[in-house]
């Protein structure tokens, strides 16, 4: 470890992992509630449930993302973060944030428009928080040495994400209008620029991974930006299809939602390729495994999932069902968080000084939590299957297709119980490497060479 600004990255790391923790918990509410378990609605009604459990999805991810950032940025500038001091405030305060929304769902004070329901003036402060995150990368890379690709594609990911949260924020009365721009937030960072962060992060953990000379790797970071904006912003218009929004929108949307997987493909064919190009052998095996897996898994959640029902002959039938809800666990998923469970897993040996590389539990983790969410996936891919088919094919009454479906959420539940155990024993790895260790942080303790990669085990 170069810097000692870098141990911040620990924090945001941790209140990431908690934040998953909670979201798991909401998610299993939600999952009795399908089986008629519902014992909790009169505290916690399903709507409440679900807004809390999506949203925490959403800070928990922005959380991992800073987090990566505030590791990455001073490595890749050559420099300590300028303002450490405002990084501190800035993880305090979206934690307090979180706490004041997540109650006022509770307290049924919120927006009410999905994915972006938290009550208007917690806006304006979740703005001056990623102006204070922003503005300290911003000048730690103005300051520092030439800046790299790689930490320029993920400042501008990170950038453009908070400049795309503004439209969010507009107030309109007409629905169609309010959905058109609602889907700039929800789509554009999902589909857009969060594969900008994703694709930055990515870079940084396979050049450190593999040893593949760095210009080689950032060549084919620029391919997969090109396909990123390529497809990704017109292919929002895979959401306009039956809002009210004019014809060619079904034609723009198809066309362009179907350009979308490849870069999905770009960044697993590139992650793969750079593993066997490199000749280098880093003892940090699972923080590998977990960036192979993240590449590999976005490609089937985000990109074969998402194509199975974005064009408008089968979105008709599909939008708004639990197909929508299939694709986006195994999206978000595979894209978001496994990138940020790699990036975890790469720093916390060298944030610790604790060279706990492959152990058992860690090993366990991924693959415990990779076949739990599978089998996630697989359960609402049925349920939806069947809904589709009962309730907008065959016209039965959504409430007699839930009650048909409850047996597919029994295995949903099931599956989701062994994904917990994955993230359970992330978790119990995360918290044996300890806090951040003083030896850790001492510039002379980790220079950024093969031998030092290759050490032996601090303790």
């Amino acid at each position: 470890m170069k810097y000692k600004t870098q141990k911040i990255a620990y924090w945001f790391f941790a209140a990431a992992m908690g934040l998953l923790a909670l979201q798991i918990v909401y998610g299993f509410i939600m999952g009795f509630a399908r089986i008629g378990m519902d014992g909790l609605h009169p505290w916690i009604p399903f709507n409440t449930a679900r807004a809390v459990h999506t949203n925490l999805l959403v800070v928990w991810l922005l959380c991992g993302f800073m987090g990566s950032a505030y590791f990455i940025i001073p490595e890749e500038s050559g420099r300590d973060l300028e303002w450490p001091v405002l990084a501190w405030i800035q993880l305090i305060s979206l934690l307090v944030v979180g706490v004041i929304a997540v109650g006022c769902y509770h307290f049924n004070i919120w927006e009410g428009r999905k994915f972006l329901e938290i009550p208007r003036p917690l806006d304006y402060l979740v703005v001056v928080n990623v102006l204070m995150f922003l503005a300290n990368i911003g000048v730690t890379l103005w300051k520092g040495t030439h800046p790299t690709t790689t930490a320029l594609v993920l400042y501008m990911g990170l950038l453009f994400a908070a400049l795309l949260y503004l439209p969010g924020m507009i107030q309109e009365d007409n629905q169609t209008v309010d959905s058109f721009y609602r889907w700039w937030v929800v789509h554009l960072w999902v589909e857009g620029v969060w594969e900008l962060i994703m694709g930055g992060i990515l870079c940084f953990l396979l050049i450190k991974l593999t040893g593949v000379d760095r210009e080689v790797i950032e060549k084919w970071l620029y391919i997969i930006v090109g396909l990123t904006f390529l497809s990704g912003i017109l292919g929002t218009g895979h959401h306009y299809y039956f809002i009210g929004t004019p014809r060619y929108w079904l034609v723009v949307g198809g066309i362009f939602s179907a350009l979308e997987p490849l870069a999905f493909l770009g960044m697993a064919v590139f992650a793969i390729a750079m593993s066997r190009k490199g000749g280098r052998r880093h003892p940090n095996r699972i923080a590998l495994t977990w960036s192979l897996g993240c590449a590999v898994m976005s490609f089937v959640g985000a990109g074969f999932l998402g194509m199975a029902h974005t064009l408008p002959s089968i979105n008709r039938f599909t939008h708004g069902t639990l197909i929508t809800a299939m694709h986006g666990h195994m999206a978000f998923w595979g894209a978001y968080a496994m990138i940020v469970l790699a990036m975890i897993a790469y720093a916390l040996p060298l944030l610790t000084g604790r060279r706990l590389w492959d152990t058992p539990a860690a090993n366990w983790a991924f693959w415990t939590s990779n076949i739990g969410m599978t089998a996630m996936t697989g359960a609402l891919a049925v349920a939806g299957i069947t809904q589709v088919n009962l309730e907008r094919r065959i016209g039965l009454d959504f409430m007699a297709v839930q009650h048909e479906i409850e047996m597919h959420f029994v295995g949903f539940l099931l599956a989701a119980a062994l994904f917990t155990i994955g993230i359970g024993l992330f978790l119990y790895t995360f918290w044996r490497h300890g806090l951040p260790s003083q030896e850790a942080m001492a510039p002379e303790s980790a220079p950024d060479t093969l031998a030092a990669d290759l050490a032996p085990e601090a303790r």
